[in-house]
């Protein structure tokens, strides 16, 4: 029986995550990453355009995302002096966050004056040397757009939000960080929803040239965590968002956040960039005490995975010792569930006995959840742990949300352009949250039209208007 919960919150107060969007390496969107994990595609690199530079020290393999170059000051109401001087992470961050919003089925505008939390995970900006150091912006515009905390202050001032609103960095970990951070917030009640966002763009190659030179990238550009053939992990780019905020006030659940928690190694005598097995070991036992769920109903680990030879060791160590207790138990997959498997795992390494002893598997191949309970670990190189605990939503859609009956829909929508008047599913679920987005006017919606469809997933009519 698992020990006494800590902590107390009825369904309704519950955290969870109800809007998500995001950016990925040659993924423009949540849809087309799955589609390209899935599919096993190996979305790091060699020509990834980001520089033409040869070196033996510098791995040629990255992973980039697309169209950083692009950005709708307009719409956000930013002048283009100061859509020019604004760091590409600053710009991309601010339109996934509004996508998170409206994910949620939210209209942005009904947050406006409100006190919503901005709490961004981030570690480096890589284009202060050009925006701040060679290219002098005259009006100083260079020294705001490229500052940690315009990343997040920018998301705030475009968005009218009046809750904290700050940038966070623990290096690796940064993004768990973030949501640990903005779930506090909410759960103490000063708050009642966050934005929690995370971005990284790999723009100069002497950071690449110093990770390397730091031992922890792969030599051929090849991340294998866990492997016998790892050595290093390789830098990526990335642009993530989440809404996060009580499921009383949901109108859609991704996962509910159990529990999430964070700590600190302090001093350690192998440096300040070893991991430490005891302290990732305490803060995993904390979490599942305190929230008063068994580790044996976890369904699988998302694991931080360097690929390292120290990293991994000390990450499954820590892990076996939490949650492999029992020889009896099943074995813990670190990947199952409809999650894509690694691509790059091909021979477990001999010198971790939880893997010798079959206790702990890295899957190749996807599973079922069963009881939907999943974990993520991730470890900073300066010391910061963090683990979160989230239940799946298990709902399930009916006939795939399509309605019962003969009559038809009317979609009533708004857009930037006139193709956002298009095509649209048959999904009660998804047409009742557009309806809810275009009750308000919504800034910088130029066309506004409507869409009839039928049962069969029709257009039956169609109009748009500027």
């Amino acid at each position: 029986m698992a020990e006494k919960t800590y902590i107390d919150i009825n369904s309704g107060d519950e955290i969870v995550i109800s809007g998500i969007a995001g950016r990925f390496p040659d993924s423009n969107n949540m849809n087309q990453l799955g589609e390209n994990l899935f599919n096993k595609v190996d979305l790091v690199r060699a020509d990834h355009r980001r520089w033409d530079i040869e070196h033996p020290d510098l791995p040629e393999r990255m992973g980039t995302v697309n169209n950083v170059e692009k950005f709708d000051a307009d719409f956000f109401n930013i002048s283009i002096e100061q859509a020019h001087a604004l760091d590409p992470m600053a710009r991309l961050l601010l339109e996934h966050a509004y996508e998170a919003i409206v994910d949620a089925g939210i209209n942005p505008m009904q947050l406006r004056g409100k006190k919503t939390a901005v709490i961004v995970g981030m570690t480096l900006l890589e284009s202060q040397e050009k925006f701040m150091y060679e290219n002098l912006q005259i009006d100083g515009l260079g020294i705001i757009g490229c500052s940690k905390s315009t990343v997040a202050n920018i998301l705030s001032n475009c968005l009218d939000l009046k809750g904290p609103s700050y940038t966070v960095d623990t290096a690796c970990s940064s993004s768990l960080h973030a949501i640990a951070l903005g779930y506090r917030e909410i759960i103490s009640g000063r708050f009642e929803d966050a934005i929690i966002g995370t971005a990284h763009l790999c723009l100069h190659p002497v950071i690449n040239l110093n990770f390397s030179h730091l031992g922890i990238l792969s030599s051929d550009g090849t991340c294998r965590p866990f492997d016998t053939d790892g050595s290093g992990y390789s830098r990526s780019e990335t642009v993530s968002v989440i809404y996060l905020q009580k499921a009383k006030n949901a109108k859609r659940i991704y996962a509910t956040c159990k529990h999430i928690k964070i700590n600190n190694d302090g001093y350690k005598e192998e440096g300040i960039t070893f991991p430490s097995t005891h302290m990732q070991s305490i803060l995993m036992t904390e979490l599942y005490k305190e929230c008063g769920i068994s580790p044996l109903f976890l369904d699988y680990m998302e694991a931080h995975g360097t690929g390292t030879k120290v990293g991994d060791l000390e990450e499954v160590n820590a892990i076996h010792n939490v949650l492999c207790k029992d020889p009896t138990d099943d074995r813990l997959p670190f990947e199952t569930g409809f999650v894509p498997p690694n691509i790059n795992y091909t021979s477990p390494r001999d010198d971790i006995d939880a893997f010798a002893n079959g206790t702990i598997r890295v899957l190749t191949k996807p599973l079922a959840l069963k009881n939907g309970y999943i974990s993520i670990n991730s470890f900073g190189f300066g010391g910061c742990n963090a683990h979160i605990l989230l239940k799946w939503n298990i709902k399930q859609k009916v006939n795939n949300s399509a309605p019962s009956d003969e009559l038809p829909r009317l979609v009533a929508l708004s857009g930037r352009t006139r193709e956002s008047v298009a095509k649209h599913p048959t999904d009660a679920e998804y047409i009742r949250l557009l309806h809810d987005i275009h009750a308000d006017n919504i800034e910088g919606h130029l066309w506004r039209g409507y869409v009839i469809l039928d049962t069969s997933q029709e257009n039956l009519a169609r109009n748009g208007q500027g």
